[in-house]
């Protein structure tokens, strides 16, 4: 999902606080070309955290199977 930025909108803002007309427009695109694409989506929040849940799926399974086998192999030196 690509963010929208008014930079006609941000440059007149500048505009009206007495910035000069060319200093805001330099300062709107530099807000597009460097502070906005830095900006994360919803999209990339929702693939960031799909990644975190499968890594924790993983790592709980992980301790789960080991969990088992450390209660296996320690069942076998239990007095039967």
């Amino acid at each position: 999902m690509a963010l929208a930025f008014d930079t006609l909108g941000y440059a007149k803002a500048l505009r009206d606080r007495g910035i000069k007309a060319a200093d805001a427009e330099a300062m709107a695109e530099a807000a597009r070309d460097f502070i906005m694409r830095e900006i994360a989506t919803r999209e990339d929040l929702r693939q960031a955290l799909e990644t975190q849940t499968l890594r924790l799926t993983v790592r709980m399974g992980a301790m789960m199977g080991a969990t088992a086998g450390l209660l296996f192999a320690a069942l076998r030196f239990l007095p039967h």
